[in-house]
């Protein structure tokens, strides 16, 4: 998959890698002339003391080391404009993907992991272009350019290059075999301590209610503690690593230095070539080492770039037609057709046998206990999940035919827990609609009963909005939420359980403000609370994922014992007559 990945995403910047291997290769011809030349002054200048030798040669030296340096900084440059462009597509390409996703799948990779994979682990995959383009690439060119240069100078010496290459090979690759699993789990684990700590920081008010703080603790250091358990081993190993290289070669400075004493002393080897073939031997030496450097990298970023190809190689559940209905909506009818739904693997269906229609003008409301499978028929009208059976029609047509940007422009959805992004009331409002003026903001806080506590903000509409609206409180965001949908204008509403964080005052006001500013759409109404929903066109009473019972508010009292029990449940006697 990393391999995949990186002939995908790297293909737009080959301009950048084909000046990095140009520069790179510039740079290593430089590094290999240079113990060449250093050998010249020994031999050439210094035994013999001509000094202008060695002043002149030394100079050329010196301007070969300036253009080694330049063409360093220009291939380290192109490299890293390539990886961080490699960096920036790949996060952009998972944000598309997952925004594509349906519950469905948003669920089964679950928020941590998927935060971890658009960031965590495309930064492994981005470290190893860099760090490929850096050294890498020089790599092979300064090992394969060393060995012929270090052959030219001495080959009788080479079979010295034959015996420390392949022991340092065989020592690293013990090493980082037992690295990979290492890595694995890793990144495993950290997806456990970022979903405790998500966790946590959401759940912050539950925690100090219950005072479970030192349980907190208790599990986030557990989690932790598995993190740091597996980076110390995979630290241990990688520190073992470099005391191995710097061993061999040592070894090998002493084994060059040894036997070309021998070969001095008789006359067949000068003192310059002597320290030019321990130079390249130390040069092909360092670049198998930055060979493996890179391979203790490469596991890591194989394990990243597989965790990243899960995700941009999962299909949404919910897929766009491939020749969408783009008639517009015009009314929002509502129509469900013998529509059933059951969760991957689940042995029940959630829901089976529902249909009714919506209509235009009218306000069809929802009710029914905890778990009778209101929120997953919420899910199903703006097509955030599929039917497993049946059918769902906005004005007669398929929604599964409907182009999915043409259907959720024409839905306005107040979920169960509204969410609030980060900015200001203004910004969250023209979440609905971005061309909406000033006075159709005001007249959308109005009507969702919010007008009042905005205005008593210092800066009114602009004024700051934390992420989740966690600086408001839950009914204000309620109303913000329903101020959204309503600045959206659409054909059909959606209210699921929105009404929850409201007085009765509050609510009695709202229902009646949006049963004028909504004449014409189509209203579904979704909740708990029986006065949310007395004066509804239309009630249905959802039991164990089937419509039992349906009319309106007097009606169900007298015809259905399920409505019955809901509302004597929840209003005085008085109320139920």
């Amino acid at each position: 998959m990393l391999w995949k990945l990186l002939v995908e995403y790297l293909r737009p910047h080959r301009p950048l890698l084909a000046a990095v291997v140009v520069f790179q290769l510039a740079q290593s011809i430089a590094s290999l002339y240079l113990p060449t030349l250093n050998a010249d002054i020994i031999d050439q200048g210094v035994a013999r003391g001509d000094t202008g030798y060695i002043m002149s040669t030394g100079s050329f030296m010196l301007l070969i080391t300036l253009a080694q340096i330049v063409c360093a900084v220009i291939a380290v440059y192109f490299g890293a404009k390539a990886a961080m462009g490699l960096g920036r597509d790949l996060r952009g390409d998972i944000f598309e993907r997952v925004g594509q996703f349906s519950e469905q799948e948003v669920t089964r990779f679950g928020a941590p992991s998927l935060i971890t994979r658009s960031t965590n682990d495309v930064q492994q995959v981005q470290q190893l272009v860099l760090m490929s383009a850096t050294l890498m690439v020089a790599a092979p060119m300064l090992s394969i350019g060393g060995v012929i240069m270090a052959i030219r100078q001495d080959a009788q010496l080479s079979w010295l290059i034959a015996v420390c290459v392949p022991v340092l090979l065989i020592a690293v690759g013990l090493i980082v075999t037992r690295m990979v699993p290492l890595f694995r789990k890793m990144q495993a684990r950290i997806d456990t301590v970022n979903r405790v700590l998500r966790e946590q920081l959401t759940g912050i008010r539950v925690v100090r209610a219950f005072v479970r703080e030192d349980m907190e603790t208790a599990r986030f250091a557990r989690a932790n503690m598995d993190v740091t358990d597996v980076a110390l081993r995979a630290g241990r190993l990688m520190a073992l690593m470099f005391p191995v290289v710097m061993l061999v070669l040592n070894v090998s400075s002493v084994a060059v230095i040894w036997f070309g004493s021998f070969r001095i002393e008789d006359g067949s080897m000068q003192v310059g070539t002597l320290i030019a073939f321990l130079s390249y031997l130390m040069q092909i030496l360092m670049s198998v080492m930055m060979a493996t450097f890179m391979a203790v990298m490469i596991p890591r970023a194989s394990v990243s770039a597989d965790r990243i190809g899960e995700v941009l190689g999962t299909e949404s559940s919910v897929r766009p037609p491939e020749n969408p209905v783009s008639t517009k909506v015009r009314r929002g009818e509502l129509e469900m057709r013998d529509v059933g739904f059951a969760y991957p693997g689940a042995d029940q269906p959630v829901l089976s046998g529902i249909s009714f229609t919506a209509k235009a003008g009218q306000t069809t409301a929802i009710i029914g206990s905890t778990g009778s499978g209101k929120t997953t028929l919420v899910n199903l009208m703006p097509r955030l999940f599929d039917v497993t059976s049946g059918a769902v029609l906005i004005d007669g047509v398929d929604i599964r035919e409907l182009d999915p940007d043409l259907l959720w422009g024409h839905i306005g959805l107040v979920p169960q827990r509204p969410y609030l992004f980060s900015g200001t009331v203004r910004s969250n409002l023209l979440y609905g609609n971005p061309d909406a003026t000033e006075d159709e903001l005001w007249t959308a806080l109005e009507i969702a009963q919010a007008r009042d506590f905005v205005e008593e903000m210092e800066e009114g509409l602009d004024a700051a909005i934390s992420q989740g609206g966690t600086n408001v409180s839950g009914g204000q965001r309620q109303r913000l939420a329903i101020a959204r949908a309503l600045v959206k204008r659409p054909e059909l509403y959606i209210f699921d359980d929105s009404f929850s964080s409201l007085d009765t005052g509050t609510d009695a006001r709202l229902r009646q403000a949006l049963k004028r500013s909504t004449a014409g759409a189509t209203l579904v109404i979704i909740a708990q609370r029986v006065s949310s929903i007395v004066d509804a066109d239309r009630i249905l009473v959802l039991d164990d994922g089937r419509i039992v019972a349906h009319g309106t508010h007097h009606e169900l009292l007298e015809t259905s014992e399920t409505y019955r029990e809901i509302v004597s449940s929840q209003l005085a006697a008085e109320e139920t007559v």
